[in-house]
């Protein structure tokens, strides 16, 4: 195959996704089956099945049982907004996550004590096995999930006081912040990576989206002193989310 010439099942693929994007093939659509594949382009049937691989690894299609294979629906994202570290005073756990102030979300939350992993050790710089308390969300709005996050705390720092539990007690739902500070620890600064993954089975179950698709993940830890009093992953499905940073100048 002469250099820069591509095989046929990308120049297929390449056809059926222009199609797909142009509206002539919208969305909920039938993809031609693999027979109407075969006759139109000229090709072989492992051409035309590979040609159907490329589009539905690209989400562009979904494969429904029974039946075949559709054009996705793909909504506009929106965005996720993120800023620097601030105090949020009263600000909802929601509100440290998503700083969009037009937004009104929901969340729901679970607390549970575990021995901590030796990845999420080392982001605590802790020892493994340490207890933590690892507190998973389910962020909505206007139902929709938007996003997960789950964070972990050192129960070295927080146990027998009364934040222990970020959801429940005086300062419940007030953020990592606010909490530390009632407890003579102050929060100052904190520090995110982003990257991306296939969305875990689990994930995509909450988040509404299929296994495999792609996730955005921000990996976040806050510090006092140098020393991490909590980190979090947070999950928002690529397909329909983009994370959007305001940092303040200083």
């Amino acid at each position: 195959m002469p250099f820069g010439e591509q095989p046929a099942y990308l120049r297929v693929a390449g056809d059926l996704r222009q199609k797909i994007i142009g509206g002539d093939l919208p969305p909920h659509t039938r993809l031609p089956s693999q027979a109407r594949i075969r006759a139109e382009y000229g090709v072989s049937d492992t051409v035309a099945l590979e040609a159907r691989k490329v589009l539905m690894a690209e989400g562009l299609v979904e494969g429904r049982s029974g039946s075949g294979t559709y054009v996705r629906e793909h909504p506009v994202p929106r965005s996720v907004f993120r800023s620097g570290f601030r105090s949020l005073g009263d600000s909802t756990p929601f509100r440290q996550e998503q700083s969009d102030e037009d937004v009104k979300g929901t969340w729901e939350s679970r607390s549970e004590q575990e021995d901590a992993s030796p990845l999420t050790a080392e982001r605590l710089r802790i020892e493994p096995g340490e207890r933590v308390m690892r507190t998973r969300y389910v962020f909505r709005v206007d139902g929709e999930p938007v996003m997960l996050s789950t964070s972990w705390e050192p129960l070295s720092l927080t146990g027998r006081t009364p934040v222990v539990l970020p959801e429940d007690g005086p300062l419940g739902g007030k953020g990592v912040v606010e909490r530390m500070a009632a407890i003579d620890v102050v929060v100052d600064n904190v520090a995110e990576e982003v990257g991306a993954r296939p969305g875990l089975a689990e994930e995509m179950i909450d988040l509404g989206g299929v296994p495999g698709h792609s996730v955005l993940v921000v990996t976040r830890t806050f510090f006092a002193g140098g020393r991490p009093v909590e980190t979090a992953d947070v999950i928002v499905p690529a397909d329909r989310f983009r994370v959007s940073y305001h940092m303040p100048v200083r």
